[in-house]
């Protein structure tokens, strides 16, 4: 009985799913076989200089400076945030090369908040500003993947299951239970987010599948 590592095709096509939090973010890279989806990589790189408060809240950071100040302390730590999504799905581009397989796209698990104000308006709400630290660091992932040239691929957290259920056929309790096998072979912890970032990654390759059926 072969397992599903030996069962990968070579030279298979893959995406790398990203569950963003503040300073860091899950990436899982995904493969399907004969349909099916196989895990071939989970990485949980830091998106920050230095992993603490001051650069992981960016935006809390910054509601105690000047504007001026907080607007040039805001975009270095997004510059720096580009520059490590770079690195990291740079790293993992190689990582599944050595395996056999391509990276082609990148799907983003986004959050469901409406566009962002201007940054006098952030700094002034709580609730936007955590809002803003979200998306400061899923802005530089995309600007990551678009620069690796990778295919984006978007879904709102909120609609993830619903979309998986209806793209891939599955009812909501053989959904959950896939993405806990799929994950086995990796060994625990094998998280929320880590799962959340697989059904990402295998919905970006569906989609595509059924494109180009």
């Amino acid at each position: 009985m072969h397992s599903d590592a030996a069962a990968i095709q070579s030279g298979s096509r893959a995406a790398v799913g990203l569950s963003v939090h503040s300073g860091w973010a899950a990436f899982v890279g995904l493969t399907l076989t004969k349909s099916q989806p196989v895990v071939l990589a989970r990485t949980r790189p830091e998106l920050v200089e230095s992993f603490t408060y001051k650069f992981r809240q960016p935006y809390h950071t910054a509601e105690r400076m000047p504007l001026y100040e907080a607007r040039e302390f805001i975009s270095g730590v997004e510059e720096k945030a580009k520059t490590l999504a770079q690195d990291a799905i740079r790293s993992m581009q190689l990582d599944l090369r050595e395996k056999g397989h391509t990276l082609t796209h990148f799907a983003l698990i986004l959050a469901s908040a409406k566009p962002l104000p201007s940054l006098d308006r952030i700094l002034a709400s709580h609730a936007l500003i955590h809002t803003a630290d979200g998306e400061l660091f899923r802005r530089a992932l995309t600007h990551a993947g678009e620069y690796c040239h990778l295919a984006g691929f978007n879904v709102k957290q909120h609609e993830l299951v619903d979309t998986g259920c209806k793209t891939l056929d599955l009812t909501a309790a053989k959904l959950t239970a896939r993405l806990t096998a799929i994950g086995k072979p990796l060994g625990a912890p094998w998280s929320q987010d880590e799962k959340f970032a697989a059904l990402a990654a295998w919905l970006a390759l569906a989609v595509r599948t059924k494109t180009k059926s």
